[in-house]
C-alpha cells in the first residue's frame, strides 16, 4: 500500500510548526523547553489528521514520555493506518547551544512497514547507492570496509571523508583513519543528519559509521531509502532488560542484521525541517511575526525528494 501523496504536504507543514515552536528557545541553553515546544506542537497537529497513527518511534516508552510515546495512537482515528516515526527536535544540545544541525523529524510508513525499535544503541553503516550495495558489511573489519569503499568509487584511501559521532567508543576507528590519511568528520550529536551527509555529493562524506541510537538509525534508514543509498544495522542489548522490551516489542532474532529493506518495507514519507542551519537544511529565520522554514521532503513511491520553504504565523 503506498501513503496518499497529500501527507507530504501535511506532514512538512508538522515539522515546520515543530521547528518554529523550538525556535524562541535556540541558543538559551534549555533542551527540555525547546523539545517540550516540539513535542507539543508536533503532537496537537497530528491529532488534527484524518488518519489512524501510531507511533512506533518516538520520545521512549510510556512510563518515561507522556507524549509521543513509543505505541501511543494519533490522529483522529479515521482513514489510513500508519506507522510514525518521530523526533520532534534531533540534536537537542545543537538547539539550546546554537550550533548547527538541530532539526525536527519524522517518517512515516504504512502500519506494520516500520521497524519499531528499541531505546537502545545499534552499529550502523550507510553509504551512497554508487557503492556496490555487498562491498560493504557489518560483518567485516573497519580496514575491508575503507578499502572495499576506496575500490568501489575509484578513490586512494587518502581521498575518502568517513563522518562518525566524536565518542570515545570510536576511537579505534579514527585511529584507523589516521593511519591510512582517511579524512573523519566528526559530529557531537544527531546522528540522523549524519547519516544523511552520504546523500548529498556536495559534503563528500562517503561513509557513515559507528554506534549510534536504535531509533535514529530507522528514521536514518527511511530518508536514505528514497536517494537509493544503503544500511545496516544491528542492534546492541547491554542487558537482559534490553532483550526483554525487545522481544516485547517484536523483535525475534536478538542477532539479527538489518538492511535498509528490513527496516522500512513498501512506501515511506520523510521530513526533516532545519531548527538551526546545518548541512542538511538552512534553520529558522523570523522576519516581523512569521518563521520562514526549509524542509527536507522525501516520498518513495512519487520519487520525490526536494526541499520546500514554507511560512509559519507566529502566535
Amino acid at each position: 500500500m503506498n501513503l496518499n501523496p497529500d501527507f507530504v504536504n501535511l506532514f512538512s507543514e508538522i515539522t515546520s510548526k515543530a521547528a518554529a515552536a523550538s525556535f524562541p528557545f535556540v541558543g538559551l541553553q534549555n533542551k527540555n523547553k525547546a523539545d517540550e515546544a516540539a513535542v507539543n506542537i508536533m503532537r496537537n497537529e497530528l491529532n488534527q489528521l484524518d488518519f489512524k497513527g501510531r507511533i512506533v518511534i518516538g520520545e521512549g516508552e510510556l512510563d518515561k514520555a507522556p507524549m509521543l510515546y513509543i505505541g501511543e495512537k494519533v490522529g483522529k482515528g479515521i482513514g489510513e493506518e500508519i506507522d510514525l516515526a518521530v523526533d520532534p527536535i534531533e540534536g537537542t544540545n545543537f538547539v539550546a547551544n546554537n550550533l548547527p544541525g538541530g532539526i525536527s523529524v519524522l517518517a512515516a510508513a504504512p502500519k506494520n512497514c516500520l521497524l519499531n525499535a528499541p531505546e537502545t544503541y545499534m552499529h550502523k553503516i550507510a553509504f551512497s547507492g554508487d557503492v556496490e550495495q555487498r562491498a560493504l558489511d557489518l560483518d567485516f573489519s573497519h580496514e575491508k570496509n575503507f578499502k572495499n569503499l576506496a575500490d568501489s568509487l575509484n578513490k586512494n584511501l587518502e581521498d575518502l571523508t568517513i563522518c562518525l559521532l566524536d565518542r570515545p567508543r570510536h576511537k579505534e576507528i579514527i585511529d584507523l583513519a589516521n593511519k591510512h590519511k582517511i579524512k573523519t568528520k566528526l559530529i557531537s550529536d544527531g546522528d540522523v543528519a549524519g547519516a544523511l551527509l552520504v546523500t548529498n555529493k556536495n559534503s563528500k562524506v562517503d561513509l557513515f559509521l559507528g554506534i549510534g541510537g536504535g531509533p535514529e538509525g530507522v528514521i536514518a534508514a527511511s530518508a536514505l531509502d528514497c536517494f537509493n543509498c544503503n544500511f545496516q544495522g544491528k542492534f546492541i542489548f547491554s542487558s537482559e532488560q534490553d532483550k526483554s522490551r525487545a522481544v516485547k516489542m517484536g523483535i525475534a532474532d536478538l542477532e539479527k542484521k538489518y538492511d535498509l529493506r528490513d527496516i522500512v518495507k513498501g512506501d515511506s514519507i520523510f521530513s526533516a525541517t532545519g531548527i538551526t542551519s546545518g548541512d542538511l537544511v538552512h534553520g529558522v529565520k523570523k522576519i516581523n511575526n512569521e518563521f520562514i522554514t526549509q524542509t527536507l521532503i522525501t516520498h518513495k513511491s512519487q520519487n520525490l525528494i526536494k526541499k520546500i520553504e514554507k511560512t509559519i504565523k507566529s502566535k
